[in-house]
């Protein structure tokens, strides 16, 4: 897995001292220390699941354009096959179309990370929402 940028390193850090001071201020008073660590763990979490989605939908995208250059390829070469089956040419178009389905295998794994990671995203959106709530009502 990629690390995170520099700047996301601080904005994590940032959170974390935050929530912890937040912590630990709320435990002296005998309050809600905990819902301050998790409110922070949640935005940290939250920010590190961004990029991570981001960073899946440019390889998504990407995965996407070698799918289709693979498949223009596949067709050329299905064409050069019929007029001139050379022995080399079949075995070179095999591995070529080998080649497309794990392209398209890979697709269909990360297109399920990506709907598993929208899961998550929303799963902390509605946490964060309900907490907002339950802050506002006290």
């Amino acid at each position: 897995m990629e690390q995170l940028s520099e700047s996301s390193r601080r904005d994590s850090a940032d959170v974390a001292s935050s929530s912890s001071s937040t912590a630990a201020d709320g435990h002296i008073g005998g309050g809600g220390g905990g819902e301050a660590m998790a409110r922070g763990l949640s935005a940290m979490l939250e920010s590190v699941i961004k990029e991570f989605d981001s960073k899946s939908i440019d390889t998504l995208s990407s995965q996407d354009k070698l799918s289709g250059s693979l498949d223009r390829l596949v067709q050329e070469l299905d064409q050069l096959l019929e007029n001139a089956p050379l022995p080399f040419i079949v075995q070179h178009a095999s591995r070529i179309s080998s080649v497309k389905q794990r392209v398209s295998s890979m697709n269909l794994v990360l297109k399920s990370i990506q709907r598993r990671i929208d899961n998550i995203d929303h799963m902390l959106s509605a946490n964060n929402i309900q907490d907002k709530t339950a802050s506002d009502t006290t």
